[in-house]
């Protein structure tokens, strides 16, 4: 991968933007089957990588200036790391306690800085989102060849990393939930070759199903949400025709979905159901909807109350929900992370990535796939911080303004 790509960059003039793109979308695209498998030099190394191929487009393209705000938003994070730094004792190990958790928005801030102002083709969108649609076709299959006898290993309702590859089954989700939705914008846009567009219609079926049975619901949750956005945009953008066209194709989706549906119940014994409806395995109603996530975003926030200014410091949440609850976790949501580990500088950074965007493209003109990707960034950091590449990049792709491609016309003399 870092090979390849880094020569296409390096070598194309006419594509190069293109091919910047593509190689940061097939590495957070992979990422994740790259730990599922051990496949990797360090953990981070998803977005190592696409920090890397940014970098070298950035090298390459250059700076745009209109850009800066998300060079201000990384500046606004350097008083937490300074606060982490004052305070880190020396048997902690630096990159554990502020590279891992300053990497995501990171990864963001030069994805976005790339992408803003950045102008493609709709063809052009369309191929840097299949290239993150065909490594997680490859995780489906592996998936589907990992799992032992389902009826053995799912015997809670809780989350299972045995369904999910062996892995954990929160990032599996988040990112067949991605897969899910990318595939199913292409069910409304149709592939040319009709042969390659039912292959991916099966994978379309193949990623829900293994999605569900993971019994992780944010990341499915996330996909329908940005399902449904994107459907209400782009059914009222078309004419008349394509609007009888996709009544028609959501009736045959509502009829794979209960297929798929149908066969999750059998698969679990009803345990699926009893997750998405909130219930133990014994059918009993849980108190907590969230799994101890607001227990988690209280400490955070009772934290920021209590260091307003410049936060508690970079990786210092997992020692305040030790001392305060007994668990040594990391934290599980990006935005009380930034409140409680930044203070105010936090804030102000959060307030760049949802202000800049919207006013750039109000009401979603420059590109349909705007508010679901920025809905899928802010939903995912929500659940499972920035502990992947794809959110962060993600939001960089919801920047790119689509273009109409300009059509070769033959004119009369």
């Amino acid at each position: 991968m870092l090979v390849f790509f880094t020569i296409k960059i390096a070598k194309s003039s006419k594509n190069r933007v293109l091919h910047v793109l593509v190689a940061a979308s097939y590495t957070a695209g992979i990422e994740v089957f790259l730990r599922m498998t051990k496949a990797y030099l360090l953990y981070e190394t998803g977005k190592y990588l696409v920090m890397f191929f940014i970098v070298l487009g950035l090298f390459f393209e250059g700076f745009k200036k209109k850009a800066y705000p998300f060079t201000l938003f990384l500046l606004l994070l350097l008083p937490g790391i300074a606060v982490t730094y004052i305070n880190l004792n020396y048997d902690i190990d630096f990159r554990k306690a502020i590279l891992f958790n300053i990497s995501g928005p990171l990864t963001l801030s030069l994805v976005a800085t790339f992408a803003y102002g950045i102008k493609l083709s709709f063809k052009q969108f369309l191929t840097v989102l299949d290239f993150m649609v065909y490594p997680l076709i490859s995780m489906t299959v592996y998936i589907f060849l990992y799992t032992p006898d389902l009826r053995e290993v799912i015997t809670s309702t809780a989350a299972n990393s045995a369904a999910s590859g062996g892995y954990g089954p929160n990032q599996v989700a988040t990112v067949l939930g991605l897969g899910i939705f990318i595939l199913f914008t292409r069910l409304l846009i149709p592939y040319k070759n009709k042969l390659v567009h039912l292959i991916m219609m099966f994978f379309l079926a193949a990623m829900t199903y293994r999605g569900i049975l993971t019994f992780s619901r944010g990341g499915m949750l996330t996909a329908v949400i940005m399902v449904l956005v994107f459907l209400f945009l782009y059914f009222f953008l078309t004419n008349l025709k394509r609007k009888v066209n996709i009544v028609f194709k959501l009736l045959g989706v509502a009829g794979v979905l209960l297929f798929i549906w149908l066969l999750s119940l059998a698969q679990t014994g009803g345990l699926i159901e009893n997750r998405y409806t909130n219930k133990d395995s014994l059918g009993r109603e849980k108190e907590d909807i969230t799994t101890g996530r607001v227990q988690l975003a209280q400490v955070e926030f009772d934290a920021f109350k209590t260091h307003p200014i410049f936060g508690i410091g970079v990786g210092r949440s997992k020692g305040y929900f030790m001392d305060e609850l007994g668990i040594e976790l990391p934290t599980h949501n990006e935005i009380t992370r930034m409140l409680s580990e930044h203070g105010m500088f936090g804030i102000l950074a959060l307030l760049i990535l949802i202000i800049i965007p919207v006013v750039n493209n109000p009401f979603g003109v420059k590109n349909i796939y705007f508010y679901p990707l920025l809905l899928f960034w802010l939903l995912t950091i929500s659940h499972s911080a920035m502990r992947i590449a794809a959110p962060s990049f993600i939001f960089g792709l919801g920047l790119i303004t689509i273009t109409r491609e300009k059509k070769n016309t033959v004119h009369r003399k």
